[in-house]
């Protein structure tokens, strides 16, 4: 018995998709009624209709496709990342973690100084250096902070990513955290004050907005044990970068909430947009994170998490 990946029913007999890997109902064992990452190859004649019976005739034994089928197939040793953009990006996470806090001290440049800035944080004093609008949404300003933002992308991030697909998920993650990031550095430069923003929370809020939207009354088990409506937990979030945001300076603590609340916004928009064209499962499970929450402390200098 498997549960279909996509409305959570429990099947004796589940169609496995051979491009995505999924256990799905008979109602949703079609590549468009599992919003399958295969659609994308519909136009490929060595893609979805390929039985892979010839392959050996048109490359001579064998191809790189082929090899992939086999690495990322079912059964394959990356078979867990198969249409899984959302654990890739959670594996980046911890690898640029691990570049910003154990393989960067070894340049013998601090943590935190000039260099180590203009490598992993998108900030007002250089908001046009492109590559900061991707390298400070997998960056992090401690464990705590990565662990917040990593235990959300863990339990919903797949979620939402069957009903996109990986590769608009993929777009939509990237997009909304360097919106955030940059409308945290543009508030910054308005109001005359110098800013640094690293984080992934501006992606996360979107994906916990996109859920509220679709779902409302989802129900969410904080801490494994509470069970809350997912609308209620954004909700919570939303009310802490308001206050954050808007209310006594002394409330910033050097936390992002303003991209916190342009993630929410874009998660909202985008899920208005998905509303209707997709359907939930009845509940999910979610642990909380550590110290830090969804944007964690501030850092030195004026630095931002969120």
């Amino acid at each position: 018995m498997a549960t279909c990946e996509v409305c959570g029913r429990d099947v004796d007999l589940p169609y496995s998709c051979r491009r995505c890997s999924g256990d799905y109902c008979a109602e949703h064992r079609l590549p468009e009624n599992h919003d399958c990452p295969g659609m994308n190859e519909w136009n490929d004649p060595q893609g979805v209709f390929d039985s892979g019976f010839d392959d050996s005739v048109n490359d001579g034994g064998g191809s790189s496709s082929s090899v992939l089928d086999g690495l990322t197939g079912t059964g394959g040793p990356l078979s867990y990342f198969r249409g899984s953009v959302a654990y890739t990006f959670l594996g980046v996470m911890v690898v640029f973690f691990a570049l910003q806090f154990l393989l960067f001290p070894l340049t013998g440049q601090p943590v935190g100084g000039a260099l180590w800035s203009d490598l992993f944080t998108l900030s007002s004093r250089q908001p046009l250096a492109v590559w900061t609008w991707v390298t400070s949404v997998f960056s992090h300003g401690g464990i705590g902070h990565l662990f917040g933002n990593a235990i959300v992308l863990f339990f919903f991030g797949p979620v939402v990513e069957r009903y996109l697909g990986s590769r608009r998920f993929a777009v939509m993650f990237l997009v909304t955290g360097a919106l955030a990031g940059l409308a945290q550095v543009g508030l910054g430069l308005y109001l005359g004050s110098p800013t640094a923003v690293l984080g992934a929370s501006g992606a996360i809020m979107a994906i916990l907005a996109i859920l509220t939207v679709l779902n409302p009354g989802l129900k969410v088990y904080l801490y494994f044990v509470l069970p809350v409506p997912i609308w209620l937990l954004t909700i919570g979030y939303a009310a802490l970068s308001v206050f954050g945001a808007f209310g006594p300076t002394n409330a910033l603590d050097n936390t992002a909430h303003f991209a916190h609340l342009t993630g929410l916004v874009l998660g909202l928009a985008y899920g208005a947009y998905l509303k209707d064209r997709v359907s939930v499962p009845g509940q999910l499970r979610f642990g909380g994170g550590g110290g830090g929450g969804m944007g964690g402390g501030g850092g030195p200098g004026g630095r931002r998490r969120f």
